[in-house]
Order: C-alpha cells, then structure tokens, then sequence
C-alpha cells in the first residue's frame, strides 16, 4: 500500500499565510532517507526550505513528534548551536493530513559512508573530531538556558528509556526473538548510575549532521531528543566503531589508521576532554543498551512496512536488521 501523496495545493496556501518570506511557485521533492519523519524539499522562488511530517496512518504513542523536534530547534538555534533554523510549524494536521514543520536548509551535505571515501585522511580526522566536539557541546548546554528544563525528566534515565523501549518493541512485536526476551530481563537489572542530565540527541551518527568541508554546520533528525545521560549520546555514537562496517555509518574492521579516523580510544579522550563527563573504559552494557533500542525501533520500522505505511525507500532491507541488532545485542550484555 502507497502512502497518499500530499496537497501540494493546500500546502503552497498554508506557506503562503505562514512563512516570512515564501514566494511561489515551488517544487517539492521528498528526500529518500529519512525512515522516522518523511522529509522533502521545497525548492520555490524565494528559496529553499526543508519540510519534516509525522508519517501518515497509526502511530504508536510519543512516536514521530514533530513538534518536539521544532520545539528542541527553537531552543539551540538560539544559541549557535548547529541546527538548522526552524521557520514555522503546523499543528493542524487537515492542512496535508500530518503536522509539520518548515527549517531553513542547512549549508553543505551528510555523509552515508562512515569510512569517507575519496577524503585525505587528514579531512577524515578534522570531521571525526568535529563530530566528538559537537557532541560533547551540546552536553554542556544548560537546558534551562535553552528554554528545555522541562523537556524530558532529569533522572532515572536508563530506568525510562529502557521502559519505554520494551513498550514500544511489544506495541510492534511481530517475531518472537529469544535475545530481545532476555534484554529485556537483563537490563532493567543492570542499570548504571546516570552521569548527569544533559540535552540527548538520541540518534548521533555522521548520515544525521552536515558538512561543509570539515564545518559541521548542522546536526540533524532530532526525533529521539530529550533530556537524559550523556553518555547514552556518547556510546551510541562509539557504537559506530564497533558494528561491522556496512557502507553506512559503522566501522568495525576498517583500518582506521589508514583511513585517518580516530580510534575508539581516541574519540573518548576527546569528548571526556571536552566534556568533563568520564567515559567507562569498557562500554558493553551501553553498547547493550543502544543496539537493544535500536532494534526497538527497527521492530517500529517492520510493523509500519506490514501495515504498508514505511517511508523509506529501503524500508525492507532495514526491517531485516531486527534479529541482528538482538544478536549483537545480547553478545554485549554477556560481555558486560
């Protein structure tokens, strides 16, 4: 089953009456990736601007909020910290049939391919680091400052996100996967401390930030944003070092001496120098903890593509990942 496609009529009216600025006529064309909010781009007369929707049919509870991710732009953007400017938000889901919001098209282009080909190693050096140094200043906003002190709750972190993540994944379930049985046991028994509250992006990896050379002018996809640990953000991020590399994001068994990308060791020291936050010498049980997330939200992914409503072009290749993050799951929880 198709999605319907948008009223573009409907839309150009609304822009039209909300957004500073916006002239027609324009073109709309929807950006491939994206698996979580279908993102186009509007290409009209007075410029270029980026559109984000919740997915159209049943969505699970607290899933696709739009209007969260604007929220979280209104509060960085602000700042100077690197996201793309928000521009207008609507809430009145008749207007294309999901709510959504406009942002200013961020200056350069993402990366698919962790490993950079056709960079020098020395560029691969300079945009790894850069990606450490965001990372490790937004965990230094204070989130009061950025008007988000109640944008997520300041404790039991893992306690939460782990509930939430064991709901979402029954709310989904379409398999009975005996590791996803047994995470499911074993981590609300083996939480760690929380390190401290700091701004979580929740999906940081090198396909979700921009560059224009080795500037990261942007970081994108703020879906999973909330308050939470730190160093939840930091290892999700370090996963990528230690998941075989795929032509996407990961590294594992690339050499990254090479290459020029820092190694795992070397990213920690970074974030821990420029963050103060410690970072645990051994990450299993967050390692654990992400990829058991991951396949949560993977799981989501499978159920929107059998009920015909999935985004993404590669939809299918991505559901059949569900059994392979539980695997790699469970592995490190038995490191741990």
């Amino acid at each position: 089953m198709s999605e319907p496609p948008l009223d573009e009529e409907a839309l150009g009216d609304w822009l039209s009456a909300n957004l500073p600025g916006f002239e027609p006529p324009f073109a709309l064309t929807k950006f491939p990736a994206g698996q979580s909010n279908p993102t186009y781009l509007i290409a009209a007369k007075s410029g270029e601007y980026v559109l984000r929707r919740k997915p159209f049919g049943p969505l699970l509870q607290s899933a696709h909020a739009v209007d969260r991710e604007y929220r979280l732009l209104s509060g960085l953007s602000p700042l100077g910290f690197p996201v793309p400017r928000p521009l207008a938000l609507c809430t009145d889901a008749a207007v294309i049939g999901a709510i959504f919001y406009v942002m200013e098209k961020a200056e350069g282009r993402p990366y698919s391919d962790g490993s950079l080909p056709g960079f020098e190693p020395a560029r691969r050096a300079a945009i790894y680091f850069a990606m450490v140094d965001t990372l490790a200043d937004l965990h230094g906003i204070d989130p009061q400052a950025a008007g988000l002190g109640d944008f997520g709750k300041p404790g039991n972190y893992f306690e939460r996100q782990v509930a939430r993540w064991t709901r979402q994944y029954r709310d989904s379930q379409t398999d009975d996967l005996p590791e996803m049985e047994h995470l499911i046991a074993w981590l609300p028994a083996s939480l760690p401390e929380q390190a401290r509250t700091s701004i979580v992006h929740g999906d940081y990896r090198i396909d979700n930030v921009v560059f224009s050379g080795t500037r990261l002018t942007a970081v994108l996809d703020w879906e999973l944003a909330t308050l939470g640990d730190p160093i939840a953000d930091f290892s999700y991020f370090a996963m990528q070092w230690v998941l075989p590399a795929d032509g996407a994001a990961p590294l594992g068994g690339l050499d990254l001496e090479a290459l020029g990308i820092p190694s795992l060791d070397a990213i920690s020291e970074r974030y821990r120098s420029r963050s103060g936050i410690a970072v645990a010498a051994r990450l299993d049980w967050y390692f654990a903890y992400n990829l058991f997330r991951l396949a949560g939200i993977v799981q989501g992914i499978k159920k929107r593509l059998l009920d015909g409503t999935a985004s993404h072009a590669n939809a299918a290749e991505i559901a059949a990942k569900v059994p392979v993050l539980a695997k790699a799951a469970w592995s490190f929880a038995q490191s741990a």
